[in-house]
């Protein structure tokens, strides 16, 4: 009787499964894990360029003390995308984060612009090993933000389909936002750290 018993569990339990498969659960779970990976590596590359910031402020600052209102800029953009706290399940929590990380952006962009004025700061080895990890952190954030928007449109379409859709409805799967239009446009390519041919932010005189 016992085993009797074992055996409608393990039937019941395989049809189950059977089902769950067959109706596209597994695949759902494992695209939604795969947004999450790909969402926390996305955060991962900008932590790493926001720990940069400090040192490389620094060292420009010793070059150029008068610069004091990029350095505010670049001190202040960094706070704010530091400090953000982020939902990537909500589009506005998403959009706020992308539009802090663009001020930063642009905040870095003139602090590496500054340098352009001073021989000596761009000979610099603190200065050139710091502009080489920043290169290299602004590809590794091109390519894990790309991989985390095809990952959240793997999963989009996935719960979208027939008969994955009532699954997802049924077990509260929701569409993910993703980055905007426009911002994808931006970031299919690394933003460029050699602002050789950057105007002077050096005032006249």
């Amino acid at each position: 009787m016992r085993f009797i018993k074992r055996s409608l569990v393990l039937t019941a339990l395989a049809a189950v499964t059977t089902l769950l498969a067959g109706c596209g659960y597994n695949n759902i779970q494992l695209l939604d894990e795969q947004t999450k990976s790909g969402w926390s590596e996305v955060l991962n590359q900008y932590q790493r360029r926001a720990d940069l910031i400090p040192n490389l402020v620094k060292t420009v600052q010793a070059f150029a003390t008068q610069e004091q209102a990029v350095y505010i800029g670049v001190t202040e953009a960094r706070a704010k995308a530091t400090q953000i706290k982020v939902d990537a399940n909500s589009p506005e929590s998403l959009k706020q984060f992308q539009q802090a990380q663009g001020q930063l952006t642009g905040a870095l962009s003139r602090l590496m612009a500054v340098a352009e004025n001073y021989p000596q700061l761009k000979s610099n080895q603190n200065f050139l090993d710091l502009q080489s990890q920043l290169e290299g952190t602004e590809n590794r954030i091109t390519v894990a933000r790309n991989r985390y928007i095809q990952a959240v449109q793997n999963y989009n379409v996935e719960i979208r389909q027939f008969p994955a859709n009532l699954t997802a409805k049924m077990f509260s799967y929701a569409l993910k936002p993703n980055f905007t239009v426009d911002n994808e446009a931006q970031i299919s390519k690394p933003p460029a750290v050699d602002f050789s041919t950057a105007p002077s932010t050096k005032p006249a005189g």
